[in-house]
């Protein structure tokens, strides 16, 4: 039986950014999803950190598959030459697209799209409607205030800890992925309040799911 190849979607920047550095980071970690021979799932732009992004993952040799709102076509100029380019009606049925198709998240610098994304799967984990690892690259230390603003919601009693434990961060991204596929999970994840459980993925997240 063929086992279909591992894919990781990637939020990021339909910008490039004030520093180079963003877009070395989206470059190599392109590559490095590309290298591996895993499919790589974004949001189909070929403009800012977006098309750095998704012509390194090809030029690596890997699948791509972008998923674009109609309305963002013209916008974030949908990337014609991936492996699979699907428009969609709107933002919130790219999300779920996107998530349905990926057993991973990671996180590059970027906008507000990126944290809209960001939060979407990690309050969709926090729920139980996945177990899927997510990861931050951390250029520069992009990430840190966000951490830090996370951190204070656990000390305000509005998120447990464990919330947050999903959460892995390098600014290696050779590293990260590494970690996001690591090890094993235990099978303890219970029913979510919809009745749903947590996916056949589970396998390769580090962490059991948040409680």
């Amino acid at each position: 039986m063929t086992t279909r190849p591992l894919s990781v979607c990637v939020f990021c920047g339909s910008r490039h950014g004030v520093r180079p550095a963003y877009a070395a980071a989206a470059q190599a970690l392109g590559r490095a999803i590309g290298s591996r021979g895993w499919q790589l799932v974004y949001g189909g732009g070929r403009v800012g950190l977006m098309g750095v992004l998704a012509d390194a993952a090809l030029a690596a040799g890997g699948e791509v598959v972008g998923v674009i709102p109609e309305a963002l076509l013209a916008r974030e100029v949908g990337h014609r030459a991936l492996s699979r380019l699907e428009v969609v009606p709107d933002m919130a049925v790219r999300k779920t697209r996107m998530v349905e198709i990926s057993d991973a998240f990671v996180a590059l610098p970027g906008g507000l799209g990126t944290l809209d994304e960001l939060f979407e799967v990690l309050t969709l984990r926090q729920t139980r409607y996945h177990d899927k690892p997510i990861g931050l690259v951390d250029q520069d230390g992009f990430w840190q205030p966000l951490l830090a603003a996370c951190r204070a919601m656990v000390g305000a009693g509005f998120v447990l800890p464990t919330d947050l434990d999903c959460l892995k961060t390098s600014a290696d991204v050779g590293q990260l992925l590494d970690a996001l596929f690591a090890a094993p999970s235990k099978p303890n994840c219970a029913p979510s309040p919809a009745g749903r459980r947590c996916s056949t993925w589970a396998r390769w997240a580090a962490m059991p799911c948040a409680t």
